[in-house]
């Protein structure tokens, strides 16, 4: 695949402290209009998600990236990667191979999107997880300030073994909440993967779609021998290292169908006293 992912930088965002229940972690912020929660990918606050951030931040929301691991706006790199991805493995925020798992952070990422949600116009606000983050998304939206989920290529827990690869990324609890505000609330989650990513099993959409049903969106890329846009074998990351600006090009419309996903859900409603 030719040509390079979009990658901004940090100047432009405004840096602040989050911190509820003992976790703290710095968040940068930038845009106006509904919130919308982008949690980073391995190894951290990449140019590339950077990216994303800014393309949404430009279409009209107001975007929040918690720094969650990694140096923020830093370039990835195999060495800081490595480091990275060995220190998040065994941290207990993340639990990464824990089966059923009710994971500490999502409760962090809960307070934030309800923090955002209560200045920011809107009936509520979406929640975007990459990556190692992806199925936070879905544990963020028990809260019934999340609208939107979005689990780009969710790779917890480790999909060691089938149990693992068919687990959802949150504990049965948290899904059957998910589940129930689909039939309840209108909440609605879009899923994005590669068919070939080994890291994001189909069995785990397969899991989606039986729980979530209609209410499940899927966006799955061809990334198979021969496929028409020549993805690799390794494709992985489909809303930021994988996209090109490039008219037609795949991952460039799973972003666009991300941000009207968003847009669709987290719209302003109307002023009763208008017209």
């Amino acid at each position: 695949m030719s040509g390079t992912a979009p990658v901004s930088t940090l100047g432009g965002w405004r840096r602040d402290r989050f911190s509820r229940n003992g976790t703290a972690h710095d968040v940068y912020e930038r845009g106006e209009g509904p919130g919308v929660v982008l949690m980073p990918e391995l190894p951290g606050i990449t140019p590339e998600v950077l990216g994303l951030a800014r393309h949404l931040a430009d279409g009209g929301f107001t975007v929040v990236v918690p720094s969650l691991f990694g140096t923020p706006g830093a370039a990835p790199s195999a060495a800081r990667a490595a480091a990275v991805i060995g220190r998040a493995c065994v941290s207990r925020e993340f639990r990464a191979l824990a089966l059923n798992a009710r994971r500490p952070l999502a409760d962090w990422i809960r307070a934030l999107a309800r923090d955002l949600a209560a200045r920011t116009p809107g009936p509520g606000v979406g929640v975007v997880g990459l990556c190692f983050t992806g199925g936070f998304a879905l544990a963020a939206a028990v809260d019934e300030s999340v609208l939107a989920a979005v689990a780009g290529h969710p790779s917890l827990p480790l999909p060691l073994g089938a149990a693992r690869r068919a687990d959802a990324g949150l504990s049965e609890e948290e899904l059957r909440d998910v589940a129930r505000r689909t039939r309840e609330d209108g909440l609605c989650v879009l899923g994005a993967r590669f068919t070939g990513d080994g890291l994001v099993p189909g069995d785990r959409f397969a899991t989606l779609r039986a729980r979530l049903g209609d209410a499940f969106e899927c966006i799955e890329l061809d990334s198979g021998p021969g496929n028409a846009a020549g993805f690799g074998r390794k494709a992985h990351s489909v809303l930021t290292r994988e996209v090109r600006e490039a008219q037609g090009h795949p991952a460039l419309a799973a972003r666009e169908r991300t941000a009207e996903f968003l847009r669709r859900r987290l719209a302003p409603l109307p002023d009763p006293g208008s017209g």
